[in-house]
């Protein structure tokens, strides 16, 4: 029992895969070294983590509650108020068809929008995490 203890300490591969149940390991010096598990909660718990997530609350919360609105106008005003839907805008194109139309124009420049936020106020930070990220469990040996 010393013995295995001894071999866990210098870094002997025990994953724990008979019981299910990683074991810690043990950097030269015989200290423990945190596993990925761990490492992945520290990032989620870190400040700069958190501000990747609030930018990307900050956009999209706001703007799927727009175009839920946006949407759910349409299908109010297609169904309750037919007559106004119906009424001609030029020629033979009604205010159903614009508004109809539009919503395949708001999904287009929503998509362009989120792009848009996603690279100017999130994609740096984000991938500076993934790789601090990977850097440190790289010694962790569990992915």
């Amino acid at each position: 029992m010393e013995q295995l203890d001894e071999q866990e300490r210098a870094g002997a591969r025990d994953d724990g895969a008979a019981t299910g149940v990683p074991r810690p390991r043990y950097d030269e010096t015989g200290h423990r070294t945190p596993g990925a598990a761990e490492i992945y909660l520290e990032v989620q718990r870190s400040p700069a983590f958190q501000e990747v997530r609030r930018r990307y609350r900050r956009f999209a919360f706001p703007a799927t509650v727009a175009f839920l609105l946006w949407y759910l106008a349409y299908v109010v005003a297609a169904t309750a108020a037919p007559g106004l839907m119906a009424r001609p805008v030029a020629g033979a194109v009604n205010v159903a068809m614009v508004a109809g139309l539009g919503q395949f124009l708001t999904t287009f420049l929503l998509t362009w929008a989120y792009a848009r936020h996603a690279r100017l106020r999130r994609d740096r930070a984000a991938l500076e995490l993934r790789w601090d990220t990977q850097e440190m469990t790289r010694g962790a040996g569990q992915w």
